[in-house]
């Protein structure tokens, strides 16, 4: 659990300073569970040139709660929780001096989002939130407010969570939940869980991950792995602390984030295979006469496939619908009527021979929309809430990785696109997953930039 805050003060000498305002947001790693918004009463003046940078001055602070009389919901929206903060280092310590002035040691383990950022987030120009926000696309409002700032770092965070790719964010909290000593039992990690697609992640009592799944449903998922007799399953069942989660929005990133995280943290339950994801691919061959044919194979990771399938059955399937989409049966139909050798093209009318020097282009006219090398596009989908989309992105045909946007932002330049990106490795099962998703799934479109 983090509580998200931002604090305004008065100005003034080193710890000596006031609180005017003070936003705080609990969140559970996927939304906001409380939050509390208040003007604050600091009993002095307010620097001048605060009063210009925030708008707030002494006139509207005189019947607001003084600090004393927020200082209990303060404690309370804290409880538990990681202080997360822009500059966590200064507003951590003006809440631990006003505290003090109470008699109370208040103490909470700390998230600087200005540091985060700067691991995850590389060769920004400033790490100051409202240049960093805005080169990110993430909307700000009421700019040097405690809300205002809030809610930017709020998005931040939920960034900057999302391009933890080893997950060390999430594994300090975990480890401070182990210090604080919650230990859930199944059930109640189960009910805590949402019915949403995303990826889970299995922690033991160190905090460490020991199994990443996905799910379209990932409540419905843990607790089957929970009641799973397997072996491996058992196993998990003795040794699982708590589950945390993250939500895609949808299955192709959950499949991307999957592969990609088991890769780099290596849970000890997790089976990692050198074998390709889907066994069947789709070749387009040419036969002996120049003429091109689609042959579904066992998949060859030197050859670049069309498509991939987990089936034969499957490929056949999408290969009758490509031949009907595009009307090729007049054109396979003759082809295949001459057994697949040569063709002497005099036995032909003019018409046939035209129709033949067309089938070429048209075959590979037909897969068109499946062939993304070479390609700058976007996949835009579902995002994890309404107001949102997601966009895996492919550029030159390779995977970069996906981000999320808003409705209301476009995306307008590959520099702002790669600012918000959250990598992902570009190799062959990568690739498969791609391609499997756009045969099965409908719904999301192809935007080239």
């Amino acid at each position: 659990m983090y509580a998200i805050l931002d604090i305004e003060t008065t100005g003034g000498q080193f710890n000596e300073e006031g609180i005017t305002e003070i936003a705080i947001y609990r969140f559970d790693g996927t939304e906001v569970v409380d939050q509390f918004i208040s003007l604050v009463n600091p009993e002095i003046e307010i620097q001048p040139f605060v009063v210009k940078l925030t708008g707030i001055n002494n006139a509207m602070l005189r019947s607001a709660p003084k600090f004393y009389e927020v200082a209990k919901r303060i404690i309370e929206i804290t409880e538990d929780c990681v202080v997360v903060a822009h500059n966590a280092e200064f507003d951590y310590r003006i809440l631990r001096t006003e505290f003090r002035r109470l008699g109370y040691d208040f103490r909470r383990s700390t998230l600087c989002t200005v540091e985060l950022s700067k691991k995850l987030i590389l060769e920004q120009q400033s790490y100051s939130l409202g240049k960093l926000v805005r080169s990110l696309g993430i909307p700000i409002a009421d700019r040097h407010r405690a809300n205002g700032d809030a809610i930017a770092t709020l998005k931040l965070f939920q960034l900057l969570l999302s391009k933890d790719l080893e997950k060390n964010i999430l594994k300090e909290m975990i480890k401070s939940d182990i210090k604080i000593g919650i230990a859930p039992k199944l059930l109640d990690i189960v009910e805590q869980l949402p019915s949403s697609t995303g990826i889970y992640y299995i922690h033991n009592e160190q905090g460490n991950i020991i199994f990443i799944g996905k799910s379209t449903n990932i409540k419905k998922k843990v607790s089957q792995n929970f009641t799973s007799n397997t072996a491996v399953f058992k196993k998990i069942q003795k040794e699982v602390y708590t589950v945390t989660f993250e939500k895609t929005g949808n299955e192709l990133i959950a499949l991307l984030k999957e592969s990609e995280e088991i890769a780099i943290n290596k849970p000890i339950y997790n089976r990692v295979s050198p074998k390709a994801i889907y066994p069947y691919s789709l070749y387009i061959k040419t036969n002996t006469a120049g003429f091109l044919y689609f042959s579904i194979e066992k998949t060859d990771g030197r050859k670049k496939n069309v498509m991939a399938f987990n089936s034969p059955a499957e490929g056949i399937k999408f290969t009758e619908k490509i031949i009907l989409d595009h009307n090729l049966n007049p054109f396979i139909a003759q082809f295949n009527a001459k057994n697949n050798k040569k063709i002497n093209t005099e036995t032909f009318s003019d018409d046939s021979i035209e129709a033949f020097d067309q089938y070429n282009p048209r075959l590979l006219e037909a897969v068109q929309d499946y062939v993304l090398d070479d390609k700058n596009v976007l996949l835009v989908d579902k995002g994890r809430k309404l107001e949102e989309k997601s966009a895996v992105v492919i550029e030159n045909g390779k995977l970069l990785g996906y981000c999320y946007y808003d409705l209301n932002f476009q995306i307008t330049s590959k520099e702002r696109l790669h600012s918000i990106l959250i990598p992902l490795a570009f190799h062959r099962n990568h690739r498969n997953i791609i391609l499997n998703y756009m045969n099965k799934r409908r719904g999301y479109k192809l935007l080239k930039f």
